[in-house]
């Protein structure tokens, strides 16, 4: 981890120009009222070797990681790096940032470290739904099952992305294997800066993961892909696998556009939320499009969309507040000014953070549009 410079240092924070071009894109910028801060002032406040300043900025929790600042950076300053391994800093000195949801996310994070904890994954897998004990490709699933739970309220499509990826793998003739002991990737635990956590549920994934053999990770989760994919091997240790969303295997079957689409159902305009981790973060922009447009939907594209789209508006379960509420709205408003009569996504979290904000009953006129995951749409048009 290192000290500040070091982080400075390998964040290329030292080529900052104060151009500004990422404060005029950052999402907190536009809707932070207590104090102006933006990527810019708070890389100057870090260069001046001022941590606590830095800690102290409204942006340093609040920030979404999105990457969106990066796609404008001449000089290709790793932002959302460098606040990652900040954070790591500050936990080392006893800060953190406000938990939402009475921290029970974080919580079982870290239940789940530990090698002898019990649980019981796989009851979602229905009596149709094929998988095998040596199959090469591993359906990593992720969280669905606690989120499943924990926002039952919110009316969310969460073992019911899983039971779809899987019904998706059995048509394309995959019985994936499913881990009965996975663990949470950890994603959250990292951008927190959580590092200790991090570590222990990735050892723990990892060893769970080579057991099986398998050569290739399927996620419907894209901070998943992204942790499974990257931060596992940078980090913490190879696991020798490709890792892949959905929607990119999908993509590589021959003659993937002539699935067997089910002509009957009816064609509706759809509107697609490019997913922070999937999009910016891995580059994956034109293969869940593509899947839309091949299964029937007619595509509607928001004003900003591709890499100059808006995050869902809180990350990592921490500083979810006014600011996030208001990104939230901006980007359902957006998207129902597209007369789209459907929002997909491909992320459930921006599922679960755009249906939270749904539930302001002031705004359901301005932002009412049914939400889904493209997993569980494709599913019902196979």
């Amino acid at each position: 981890m290192g000290n500040l410079q070091d982080i400075i240092n390998q964040n290329r924070a030292w080529y900052c120009l104060e151009c500004g071009k990422c404060s005029a894109v950052c999402p907190i910028t536009y809707w932070e009222t207590r104090a102006y801060c933006s990527p810019r002032l708070l890389i100057e406040k870090a260069l001046n070797s001022h941590s606590a300043d830095v800690y102290e900025d409204p942006l340093f929790w609040s920030c979404l990681t999105c990457k969106r600042c990066s796609e404008l950076c001449p000089s290709d300053v790793l932002f959302s790096e460098f606040i990652r391994d900040t954070r790591a800093l500050a936990r080392n000195d006893g800060l953190s940032g406000d938990c939402t949801h009475g921290e029970v996310i974080q919580a079982w994070g870290q239940m789940m470290t530990d090698p002898d904890l019990d649980q019981n994954r796989l009851e979602w897998l229905d009596r149709d739904l094929r998988v095998s004990q040596d199959s090469e490709v591993l359906y990593f699933v992720g969280c669905l099952p606690y989120y499943q739970v924990q926002f039952k309220n919110l009316g969310i499509e969460g073992l019911e992305i899983a039971r779809a990826a899987v019904r998706i793998l059995n048509h394309l003739g995959i019985e994936p294997q499913v881990l009965s002991d996975e663990r949470c990737c950890g994603h959250d635990q990292i951008w927190q800066g959580d590092i200790v956590t991090f570590d222990a549920l990735a050892r723990l994934n990892l060893e769970r993961i080579k057991a099986t053999k398998a050569k290739q990770i399927i996620t419907t989760c894209p901070e998943c892909a992204r942790t499974l994919g990257l931060d596992y091997p940078n980090r913490v240790g190879e696991h020798g696998m490709e890792v892949l969303h959905l929607t990119q295997l999908i993509s590589r079957q021959p003659n993937a556009s002539m699935l067997d689409w089910d002509s009957e159902k009816r064609k509706c305009k759809a509107t697609y939320q490019d997913a922070c981790r999937l999009s910016r973060h891995l580059g994956v922009y034109e293969e869940p499009r593509a899947l839309l447009h091949a299964s029937g939907l007619e595509l509607v594209e928001m004003e900003r969309t591709h890499r100059s789209s808006l995050c869902c508006g809180t990350s990592c379960w921490t500083a979810c507040g006014k600011v996030s509420k208001n990104i939230q709205v901006e980007r359902l408003k957006e998207a129902k000014a597209t007369g789209a009569e459907l929002l997909i996504t491909t992320c459930i979290k921006c599922q679960i953070h755009f249906k939270c904000a749904q539930q302001d009953p002031t705004l359901e006129d301005d932002i009412a549009i049914p939400i889904r995951d493209l997993t569980t749409v494709l599913a019902d048009r196979l």
